[in-house]
């Protein structure tokens, strides 16, 4: 069901629903096993999506966004989240495992190079595999920007965003006492790992709430009530990345790493509302990197499924299978 009324619209800019045609456990060998799907076209241009979060995991309608006579679409559920188990895992759950695990898929699957597609927590995974892969990237195609820096965890989490939305945030804060507040993500975190299911998850829901709540240009500022399951998985694994602040050797790392990616075609999908992830992140990326194309989207927030967001995707996507003559499934 849609949070929001608007958001339906969405939908008219997707491609038709599909069934994947292939999916599978991969076995990472350190207690770790991924779930990894492939749907489209399986002689198509290879994309790997990379999902949010972290710990938001793959759905059906990531699916749509790619022209199915054209792409070869590969999703997976990055560790500890939707499918893969364990369920809610930290332990060997480090940004360099997925970077790892993201070769693995593409050398199981016997691509040589592909297109990366991820937004938000995606979009900073993306980027990182760019850098410590670029031979194996294709085009970069990113959405709603974010780079894993210190000031933009302090926007979300040490009140900016609260600034504008004074009641989630109230509820954000409320339930961590007051000599807490001034680190929001250690006090979640003693809570999301107390070894108490029920604090846990209770915490877990409040953490999910926050984001949602934020999430669309079309929120009334509740966010909602999500499963217990899924909740505790999501906060827990982002939780843990943003306490030990995506794993990465420096603040600023990706901007100080981002000449690696010249020469790759990068398109850049950013809402001009974005609370999560602000577009100045976007801009100061496009700014550093020739190669980017910077698309900033009018009335438009965080979401993937943001009518002009999905809309926009939606034609970068078309258009690099123009610029590769296979729009429609020719030449394939």
């Amino acid at each position: 069901m849609d949070k929001y009324p608007g958001q339906k619209r969405a939908v008219q800019y997707l491609y038709p629903s599909i069934d994947p045609f292939d999916q599978r456990m991969i076995d990472m060998g350190d207690g770790h096993k991924i779930y990894v799907e492939q749907c489209g076209n399986p002689r198509g241009i290879p994309v790997i999506v990379l999902h949010g979060g972290p710990g938001g995991g793959c759905s059906p309608g990531m699916r749509r966004y790619f022209d199915p006579r054209v792409f070869r679409v590969v999703l997976f559920d990055q560790r500890g989240c939707g499918r893969s188990r364990p369920h809610a895992s930290v332990t060997d759950n480090t940004t360099w495992h997925l970077v790892s695990d993201i070769e693995r898929i593409r050398e199981t699957l016997e691509i040589e190079r592909f297109i990366v597609f991820g937004g938000s927590w995606g979009a900073t995974l993306s980027l990182i595999y760019g850098i410590s892969h670029p031979e194996r990237v294709r085009n970069l195609v990113l959405r709603g920007v974010f780079m894993m820096t210190r000031t933009e965890l302090d926007w979300f989490y040490g009140g900016g965003a609260g600034q504008f939305w004074p009641e989630p945030w109230a509820r954000f804060t409320d339930l961590i006492p007051e000599d807490e507040r001034g680190d929001l993500i250690g006090a979640y975190h003693k809570r999301l790992f107390s070894g108490d299911m029920r604090e846990e998850t209770r915490f877990a829901r409040a953490w999910s709430s926050w984001e949602n709540a934020l999430a669309s240009v079309y929120s009334n500022g509740s966010g909602g009530d999500a499963p217990g399951d899924y909740a505790r998985a999501f906060a827990r694994l982002e939780n843990h990345y943003f306490v030990n602040e995506g794993f990465l050797e420096e603040d600023g790392w990706i901007l100080n790493n981002v000449d690696r990616l010249h020469g790759i075609p990068g398109i850049i999908v950013q809402g001009r509302y974005d609370m999560i992830c602000p577009p100045q992140r976007a801009w100061e990326l496009a700014q550093a990197w020739p190669d980017a194309d910077l698309r900033m989207i009018r009335n438009a927030g965080h979401a993937l499924s943001e009518p002009g967001i999905s809309a926009e995707l939606v034609r970068a996507m078309d258009q690099i299978a123009e610029q590769e003559g296979l729009q429609g499934g020719a030449g394939l």
